[in-house]
């Protein structure tokens, strides 16, 4: 009988965890004057739990939905090796073949990991992806309805034109109060400052900057 319990009980959690709400929601983009196909952003805020989808809106763009992120793993701080179960921290972009529509995951979007910037500190690691299911090692899961509507509208932007979409991962909300809370950090805190200028940019002119790495560093091009 006990045993019984137990298996509701965890089927319970399951099931509410699945069905968590979009922290801010429109029920379509077309309320932030935007449409399927016009191109998107995403930021993941790892210590939040948050996964923020953005659509082009005019010549700015616009918050679409924040999602809760259902599970991923690690701590704080990049990902640095295979198997270390770590989620990354920096600027990844998703193309059209980083698509997948058969994952065993429902579906996955392959964020690009390692990039050029890991690649130069000798990071390894591969199949980092955003995807359904409530399971995660390395990965962000979202959940199969949350994913469904994430993979809709980024296919609909890279088939429209979109070149590729940034995916840009911060360890936190980037605001000067929170770095300065992280000092426990230290040896993160130069890398750090280089993702709070990426955040920073946007907060200002919502629109992503154009990202490149030179000398072992995150800049910002300008145009």
């Amino acid at each position: 009988m006990r045993t019984l319990f137990l298996v509701i009980f965890a089927l319970f959690i399951l099931s509410s965890c699945s069905q968590k709400k979009p922290l801010i929601s429109h029920n379509s983009i077309e309320e932030v004057g935007a449409k399927l196909g016009d191109p998107v952003y995403i930021r993941i805020f790892k210590k939040e739990h948050i996964l923020e989808l953005w659509v082009k809106s005019g010549k700015k763009y616009k918050l679409f939905k924040q999602y809760p992120i259902l599970r991923l793993s690690g701590y704080l701080g990049p990902k640095k090796k295979e198997g270390d179960r770590q989620n990354p921290e920096g600027v990844y972009r998703v193309y059209k073949g980083s698509l997948n529509p058969h994952s065993k995951y429902h579906l996955a979007i392959n964020i690009g990991y390692p990039n050029k910037y890991d690649i130069t500190l000798g990071r390894t690691g591969s199949n980092i992806m955003i995807h359904g299911s409530n399971k995660s090692i390395g990965c962000f899961a979202m959940g199969d309805n949350p994913i469904e509507e994430i993979y809709k509208i980024v296919e609909s932007a890279l088939d429209h034109g979109q070149k590729f979409i940034y995916v840009a991962i911060f360890p936190f909300v980037m605001s000067d109060e929170n770095m300065r809370t992280k000092d426990i950090y230290p040896s993160l805190h130069a890398f750090w400052k280089q993702l709070q200028n990426i955040y920073n940019i946007f907060e200002v002119e919502r629109v992503p900057p154009k990202v490149i790495v030179m000398e072992n560093s995150y800049l910002v091009e300008k145009e």
